[in-house]
């Protein structure tokens, strides 16, 4: 689903400074520990100038470096990150990274194989050497990519929800970065893992932009898997947010189709034990919009073959797969050039699809109805007015909150989990 509170605000980046916030610490050291994936953005290929969003980042990086804030799930004694080239057409040449995990200190160097840089090849990724940093559940860490030669951007995270900062030189050994501009899209980084003490387990969801957190505040982790992820950490699951604004389960939109892409933001995933799935409302209203046109609308019987052909390469890797209902869109977008994102048609066919979904008929291990979560009690089409963004498309943070707490934490990991969650 596409991030389209950009044109209600009217700005596509934003000025401000990020905060590191600590939560719970993790349990005392245990003898077992094992590698999570405790924080991720999924990777998109970089549009060209001609597309409806502008990127929000340059077309190349040259001697500069890149400093993001990720807030982890889980916290452990060490961490490791992923970096990408998932959609370079050329090697990527990192010069030298860095973890800050305390505001103000001096940042850490991670290393790749022994060395300060790495070059990543087209089309693939690269986990650096662990790093002994202790962090704690919910602490927010900086991460700082160097690349020291003229390097074409071709591969981002569009929708970060949270400020980062581009400056001049290798800079990775600051504390603060001088004469830096700034951009809320995401580069390079992908993944964190962390070392945690056994039995920590992932829950991977993907989806789209609300899943991403569009309309969430920026620089404040409220995306509704922020929310998960606080009531998961005491019982050692972490949270990883694996949604794509303008996302679909079909067909490719901005950034792979959710059944292109699962293998590499669900099933490599360190640690994953469920996924919850929230896709599909792009895939009913681009249709007809700006973005397609000439494209035929999906038929009921698609999308549910798709959501079947996802849950059944979920469940064949031992999974358990929660799904989710889509939820109410009327009048959605008003003013902008995406008016037209809603209509009763593609409405009637939403309810026909949650309704399948509720239904035994559907291929998930459980369902969260979120649709009756955040629905106006007067009008079911239309977002309650206390969750609404002001969008009418995309929740607000109170909205993200209420998701969160529609999902039945006792019924979220395989069986033999469950006592962890209980």
């Amino acid at each position: 689903m596409n991030p389209l509170t950009r044109f209600a605000t009217g700005a596509l980046l934003a000025l401000g400074a990020t905060s590191a916030t600590a939560g719970t610490a993790p349990p005392p050291p245990s003898a077992a520990t094992q590698w999570v994936a405790s924080w991720q953005a999924s990777p998109q290929p970089v549009w060209d100038a001609a597309f409806l969003f502008p990127t929000g980042i340059p077309t190349a990086l040259d001697q500069q470096t890149f400093r993001q804030t990720a807030r982890i799930s889980l916290g452990g004694a060490r961490l490791r990150v992923r970096l990408s080239n998932a959609y370079g057409s050329t090697p990527l040449r990192i010069g030298a990274v860095s973890v800050g995990t305390v505001p103000g200190a001096t940042p850490v160097a991670l290393s790749f194989a022994g060395q300060a840089g790495t070059v990543i090849a087209p089309g693939k990724d690269v986990l650096s050497d662990p790093l002994a940093v202790p962090t704690t559940d919910g602490q927010s860490v900086q991460i700082s990519v160097y690349v020291p030669g003229h390097t074409p951007l071709q591969t981002f995270h569009w929708d970060g929800r949270q400020t980062s900062t581009l400056a001049p030189g290798n800079q990775t050994a600051r504390a603060t970065l001088h004469d830096g501009s700034s951009t809320t899209a995401r580069l390079f980084l992908t993944g964190i893992e962390v070392d945690a003490p056994t039995p920590a387990r992932s829950v991977v969801v993907i989806g789209d932009s609300i899943t991403d957190g569009a309309s969430a505040s920026l620089d404040r982790d409220q995306r509704w898997t922020d929310h998960l992820a606080m009531r998961l950490a005491v019982q050692r699951v972490a949270v990883v947010n694996a949604g794509i604004s303008g996302g679909r389960l079909l067909r490719d939109g901005m950034g792979q189709s959710a059944l292109a892409r699962l293998q590499r933001d669900v099933f490599d995933q360190a640690g994953v034990a469920s996924v919850i799935v929230l896709i599909g409302i792009n895939d009913i209203s681009w249709p007809g919009t700006a973005f397609a046109r000439d494209q035929p609308p999906p038929t009921l019987a698609e999308l549910q073959e798709g959501y079947r052909r996802l849950a059944q390469r979920a469940h064949a890797r031992g999974l358990r797969v929660l799904g989710a209902t889509l939820t109410p869109f009327a009048g959605a977008l008003p003013g902008t050039p995406l008016d037209d994102y809603y209509q009763p048609p593609k409405d009637a066919l939403r309810a026909k699809l949650n309704a399948w979904l509720r239904s035994d008929a559907s291929p998930f291990d459980q369902v969260i109805d979120l649709d009756a979560a955040l629905r106006d009690p007067a009008d079911p089409s239309r977002l309650a007015a206390a969750y609404d963004s002001g969008d009418h498309l995309h929740p607000g943070d109170a909205g993200n909150r209420a998701m969160a707490e529609a999902v039945d934490l006792a019924a979220l990991l395989p069986p033999m989990q469950a006592d962890a969650v209980r």
